[in-house]
């Protein structure tokens, strides 16, 4: 008994720790968390950047994260800001049914069941029978992940322009709101 409260529990913790939000990581990160970070160098000075985000992580995160790299991204190559030249997020929606949230238990297919009165008299109803309360033997979650692309152009000196960027102070803002991804155990 004790071993099955135990391994409950460590299934419990194991997927506690999935369900969180996308870290600010390389995209492909052995973190066991989906989503990150990714450039591309089109010129030597213009990179596409990229971060896509789980179904746990909000929009303006996406977004934070992506300005963030591309700000770390800036400084890395020498420069001192960026210019977004093109910028977008994507919202990516999908709609997952499962049906009967109730499967076989530790002692089978045996469970609890209701006796009640409707129209048409005494009937029974189980989690594992005919459903006439349809919408509860359907679980219908949506989920929304987000993506943000942006090319941006480095250059040196000072911003010049409403969509240049200082990279260092985007960076400085920005910092004490990007979480990394949490350490090896």
């Amino acid at each position: 008994m004790k071993r099955l409260t135990f391994a409950t529990l460590g299934l419990a913790a194991l997927l506690a720790g999935c369900a969180t939000p996308t870290p600010y990581q390389p995209l492909g990160a052995p973190t066991g968390v989906r989503g990150g970070f990714s450039e591309q160098r089109i010129e030597a000075n213009r990179f596409r950047v990229t971060f896509a985000g789980n179904q746990f992580t909000a929009r303006d995160r996406v977004e934070n994260y992506l300005l963030f790299r591309a700000a770390e991204l800036t400084v890395q190559q020498g420069y001192d800001g960026f210019t977004l030249v093109d910028r977008e997020t994507d919202r990516r929606t999908s709609v997952q049914t499962t049906p009967r949230p109730f499967g076989a238990g530790p002692w089978g297919y045996w469970g609890p069941s209701w006796r009640y009165y409707g129209r048409f008299g005494w009937r029974s109803w189980d989690p594992w029978g005919y459903d006439p309360f349809w919408a509860d033997s359907v679980d219908v979650r949506t989920i929304d992940r987000f993506e943000a692309y942006a090319e941006i152009v480095m250059f040196k000196g000072r911003p010049r322009d409403a969509r240049d960027f200082d990279a260092r102070e985007v960076m400085r803002n920005l910092g004490p709101t990007i979480e990394g991804p949490p350490p090896p155990r």
